[in-house]
């Protein structure tokens, strides 16, 4: 017996005509991987990658290690060192504390959660963009220029940058609570004040607290690079270093940083596991 068409005896049923919508994701994943075949392709030859230019250059390299390697250990170098750990150290603190007040500001501006006007959400999310877009290392050569060489440009730096990434992290976790009892406190007519400390800072606290390690973490890394350009820490001995042609007193400073940024992720790992679990 036959039912609209289809045979429903002991021959095989029609074939079912594929979707358009499968047939839209294999096209569109098809396109995809073409785009990122030439993209990598123009990158590949932007970049003048080459594999060859590399395996040319091991005799340079093996070198470069016979000549840093064994670190000077003198008690010169060793003290030196310390106090350069030190000043980065404290450059990533300065510039991750002294960065929270703006943050919050921007933050509380940024977010959809508690600011209520169009024109004050979109001006915050441009000054955060573009705080994020300047890298900090550009904003180390602009604080250098103005206040001279050391340590004090370097928090400078990290200021404005952290401002931009931490306002930007924080907004996004402010959206992300629960808007229940938002939504009841705007009934009620609370203000945008009080939204935000009665129930989003509240809500958001946790979040807040692991997002600011976190970039505590990533600032003491980044302190190490704005040495490099005269923000003072261990990155100016290790450039330093590398102008004097001294590696080994530069594998000697690596090794150092190496060992304060992994205790300072550690320190900051075990906070963050404390937090989640409370």
């Amino acid at each position: 017996m036959t039912t609209t068409g289809i045979t429903t005896g002991g021959a095989g049923r029609l074939p079912v005509p594929p979707r358009p919508r499968r047939i839209a994701a294999v096209g569109s994943a098809v396109v995809l991987i073409v785009l990122m075949v030439v993209a990598h392709a123009v990158a590949w030859r932007e970049t003048e990658f080459s594999v060859g230019a590399l395996a040319d250059g091991w005799r340079g390299m093996v070198e470069f290690l016979g000549e840093a390697i064994p670190p000077d250990l003198s008690d010169t170098t060793l003290e030196r060192g310390l106090g350069a750990c030190v000043v980065t150290l404290a450059i990533g603190l300065l510039g991750t504390t002294f960065s929270i007040p703006f943050s919050l500001v921007l933050a509380l501006l940024g977010s959809r959660t508690t600011s209520r006007s169009p024109v004050v959400y979109q001006a915050a999310r441009f000054v955060m963009s573009f705080f994020r877009a300047v890298p900090d290392i550009v904003f180390a050569l602009i604080f250098v220029t103005a206040v001279g060489l050391g340590p004090f440009a370097g928090v400078l730096a990290l200021i404005c940058h952290n401002t931009g990434v931490m306002g930007k992290l924080w907004s996004e976790a402010m959206e992300e609570i629960d808007e229940g009892p938002v939504e009841a406190l705007r009934t009620a007519g609370a203000s945008s004040v009080q939204i935000a400390s009665h129930v989003v800072l509240p809500s958001a606290a946790p979040q807040f607290v692991g997002l600011l390690l976190y970039r505590f973490d990533v600032n003491v890394r980044s302190s190490l690079v704005l040495g490099l350009v005269g923000a003072g820490g261990i990155g100016f001995l290790i450039n330093k270093s590398i102008q004097l042609f001294r590696f080994d007193e530069m594998m000697t400073y690596i090794v150092m940083i190496l060992a304060l940024i992994v205790a300072v992720d550690v320190l900051s790992g075990k906070i963050r596991h404390r937090l989640s679990d409370a």
